[in-house]
């Protein structure tokens, strides 16, 4: 297959009640463990460069890491930017082959989130690429408090942006280390409601445990999950697990190959909840 956009294997997903696997990717091994994990599965994915990994790794190397990726896989492979700060890193990621792009306005005025949104989404699609969009703000576990997304908003920011994707805040929160986000439904639904045929995304999908997940695939408009900090814990046990076993390994390759399969495992769980 080649790289897919967003909208490509999100539209599908909603008529079908299911969802698509967002996966955030630090590097080599854990990206070619996702796209494993979606082959084993017969689901597209989606590989999402973040800022964490945009500071480890420069944009053109991530896009052509995820393009690499993508030609050589047997499923719809999108390759993701993530948290998009504003114009100038969304063109940098279509311009390094990116199939999708998230502009993250969600800290500003309703009517500057609109005005940029609609920027970047007019310069992506002249070059065929996908828009996600935030409304409302998603906050951190921990740290910034999250803003619920107002229903009432919505089909206005729909209109006026014509945005692929949006990403909402209902309880959700990014890097929880374990499931204990309360979901509002009641929420999700006029959100819902308000733009019928839109396609939702929920970041933090590590806080929300994966039965809730499959449920929420099933029966909302939700048809992406953003999914990182409990990948990044499976690395990290992994990793742990490979040194205890061998306290005189120090070849890196050797190592960090040898965290792949529990990701592959992790990822493929994690695939298959979504429906």
């Amino acid at each position: 297959m080649t790289r897919a956009t967003l909208s490509e294997v999100l539209i599908p997903a909603l008529s079908e009640g299911r969802a698509v696997a967002g996966f955030v990717v630090q590097g080599w091994e854990d990206a070619q463990a996702y796209v494993a994990a979606a082959e084993s599965c017969g689901r597209p994915v989606i590989l999402q460069a973040g800022p964490g990994a945009r500071a480890h790794m420069p944009l053109a190397v991530l896009g052509r890491m995820f393009g690499h990726l993508a030609e050589g896989a047997m499923v719809p492979v999108v390759a993701h930017l993530d948290h998009g700060e504003g114009p100038d890193i969304c063109r940098a990621a279509i311009d390094c082959g990116f199939t999708s792009v998230m502009y993250d306005g969600s800290a500003l005025p309703l009517a500057e989130n609109i005005a940029r949104t609609a920027e970047i989404v007019r310069l992506a699609h002249l070059a065929g690429v996908s828009v996600e969009a935030e409304l409302g703000y998603v906050g951190y576990h921990g740290g910034a408090p999250s803003r619920g997304t107002d229903a009432a908003e919505v089909a206005q920011f729909w209109a006026e942006t014509a945005v692929d994707a949006l990403a909402v805040s209902v309880g959700n929160d990014h890097l929880m280390p374990e499931p204990g986000a309360t979901i509002d439904m009641a929420r999700l639904a006029a959100i819902a409601q308000a733009a019928p045929g839109l396609p939702l995304v929920l970041h933090g999908g590590s806080g929300i445990a994966p039965a809730q997940r499959s449920q929420i695939a099933r029966d909302t408009a939700v048809c992406k999950f953003n999914i990182g900090t409990e990948l990044r814990q499976t690395f990290g046990r992994a990793m742990r697990q490979v040194l205890a076993a061998d306290p005189a390994l120090f070849d890196r390759n050797l190592i960090l190959s040898a965290t792949r399969p529990a990701l592959t495992a992790a990822a493929a769980t994690a695939i298959l909840a979504l429906g």
